[in-house]
């Protein structure tokens, strides 16, 4: 595909808001006198804008890019990592656990792990979710580089140094208040930018029935059961017959359980927004206000994918086309930006483009904010200089932002092994959130878990998702990257989404089994005084003063539950 060629008015929106972000930035500047309030916006921001937030920090490339490429290479399927993967666990964590979190006063998810068990199990988090931030930064680089390099014709090494600069300035300047008001801006842009699109793509297909008559062609093409591209539950009897190649059990154990609740509730890129909430109840209500819009989100993004593959499985001459790799796979990870260059005329093109930056420097912030919280606050002040003054840490932290998104680059190179980086996404969360949570969920509601077990649980869970997926590989892989390089490979999955599903299945078993086994055998360290407030049975229970009974988190976490079960129920 050829570079479109935006006009005045196209380049004219960008340039507003790069000079809104930096704008943004240089203002909250002279509001960042602590490193409490560079870190954790001081605890001040309302619930509104914390939901939003919390909604948006998970809105970037990979979001954007990734559910769309996904939509297209895996159909209505993608939307379990919505109505399954995120909304029953965004709703426990506004419920049971965001009361932890706020309450302990815990600065990162780090820090609540040394006040429950011990240091050693701190550091080890601090530095695989270090590692993990700047993945997930460089993935967001990745898609931006891309976006630009297709659409604008610009240079691909030359798009990610300038989208580095950009985030480095605004996160340098204002710290986690910029990144949270830039990504509730973001959410807008992306609503916004690409609405048109979808009602554009689904008029040019036939409507949603005519979108379903083209996809059976897809299905069948690929050698599947007719609707698989359509219905999200019908075909998971076997792997055989979907698109993910997983059956029910790995998807409801693998992202269901183990993936959504090992992302939503432990990791601190999405908790930190909740953590900046004015109050408790603020806090609470955090991941339950951003549950609202996050269902419907894959109307959003999943549906541009679905339509460009149906579109490119019968593609007329002149017409809309994903173009192939060299391993002959569609590069699904263009699926957005080739939508955006075929549909779009000059002003709307801007919008678009628009929104596509918005969320993939939103993605890139958020990690970096991320990052550098975990790096000066569990790393940098536990073990390297402790004891400086405020202002040292408030210097560390700007300063690692700056090796954060360096690092980052070197880690976008590395995202296009895949085409689709949504896989490439679940493969590091298999790895670090996935045993992860299973630390987490004992943490807080076994009162007998020790330091030892938890530590030596999520040294065990990590290696096991090491194994399995240096002796697992998907069907057709030719790089290590995606697993075997263990040098034999036992087992072939029929995607690489259901590797991943299956690797986080296993790290968190042998987490879960392991931290039980170690903390029987050792003694435990913690008074109950010194638990309260970190476990679940020796922790008063929040109380909503003044409240009505439908305004409480937990009526609004069954309302939202309710509207979740209807949208799986119509498209099963």
């Amino acid at each position: 595909m050829k570079s479109v060629q935006p006009g005045l008015i196209d380049y004219a929106i960008l340039i507003i808001y790069f000079a809104f972000v930096l704008g943004i930035g240089w203002v909250l500047q002279r509001r960042m006198k602590t490193s409490t309030d560079f870190f954790l916006s001081g605890r001040s921001i309302p619930a509104w804008i914390t939901g939003l937030a919390f909604l948006s920090a998970n809105l970037g490339a990979q979001e954007v890019i990734g559910m769309a490429a996904s939509g297209a290479k895996y159909g209505i399927a993608t939307a379990h990592f919505y109505w399954v993967g995120a909304i029953p666990a965004m709703v426990f964590v506004g419920i049971f656990m965001m009361p932890f979190y706020y309450g302990s006063k815990a600065r990162s998810v780090p820090e609540y792990l040394k006040l429950r068990f011990d240091e050693k199990t701190r550091a080890f988090n601090a530095v695989s979710f270090a590692i993990m931030t700047v993945f997930s930064s460089g993935i967001s680089m990745y898609a931006m580089a891309l976006l630009l390099e297709l659409l604008l014709g610009w240079n691909f090494t030359f798009s990610i140094i300038i989208s580095a600069i950009i985030v480095l300035i605004y996160i340098s300047l204002g710290g986690l208040t910029s990144a949270i008001y830039n990504e509730v801006l973001q959410f807008f842009l992306i609503v916004f930018g690409f609405m048109p699109l979808v009602f554009l793509g689904l008029k040019d297909v036939g409507g949603w029935a005519g979108l379903q008559q083209r996809l059976v062609m897809t299905s069948t093409a690929h050698g599947y059961a007719p609707g698989a591209f359509t219905h999200s539950w019908r075909y998971l009897g076997s792997p055989s017959t979907n698109p993910m190649g997983i059956e029910w059990f790995g998807m409801m154990m693998g992202l269901g359980f183990v993936l959504s609740f090992g992302y939503w509730c432990t990791d601190f890129l999405v908790v930190q927004r909740a953590m900046a909430a004015d109050s408790m109840a603020a806090a609470r209500r955090t991941p339950l206000i951003a549950a609202v819009p996050k269902m419907f989100f894959p109307f959003l993004v999943i549906l541009p994918g679905m339509i460009a593959i149906a579109l490119t499985t019968q593609a007329t001459k002149g017409g809309f086309a994903l173009p192939q790799k060299a391993d002959g796979t569609y590069n699904y990870d263009l699926a957005i930006p080739m939508m955006l260059g075929h549909y779009f005329p000059s002003g709307i093109l801007g919008l678009g483009l628009t929104a596509l930056i918005a969320s993939f420097m939103s993605g890139m912030a958020g990690n970096v904010t991320a990052f550098n919280t975990v790096w000066t606050h569990d790393i940098y002040e536990s073990y390297i200089r402790p004891g400086e003054s405020d202002e040292h840490y408030l210097w560390m932290g700007r300063v690692s932002t700056v090796a954060g998104i360096a690092i980052s680059i070197a880690a976008a190179f590395m995202a296009g092994q895949f085409n689709n980086i949504m896989d490439l996404l679940q493969l590091v969360f298999g790895f670090v959130n996935a045993p992860l949570f299973a630390t987490f969920l004992l943490g807080m509601f076994w009162k007998r878990a020790t330091g030892h077990g938890a530590f030596f649980g999520l040294l065990g869970g990590t290696l096991a998702a090491a194994l399995h997926h240096g002796l697992t590989a998907p069907t057709g892989a030719t790089s290590v990257v995606k697993g075997g390089w263990l040098g034999t490979v036992v087992h072939h999955y029929p995607s690489e989404m259901a590797q991943n599903f299956w690797a986080a299945i296993w790290a968190w078993t042998t987490c879960f089994v392991l931290t039980i086994v170690i903390s029987l055998v050792t003694r435990p360290t913690k008074t109950d005084d010194e638990l309260r407030g970190l476990v679940y049975s020796l922790t008063p229970k929040p109380k909503e003063e003044g409240e009505q009974w439908y305004q409480t988190p937990a009526a609004l976490g069954i309302a939202v539950l309710v509207v979740a079960v209807i949208l799986n129920l119509i498209f099963f």
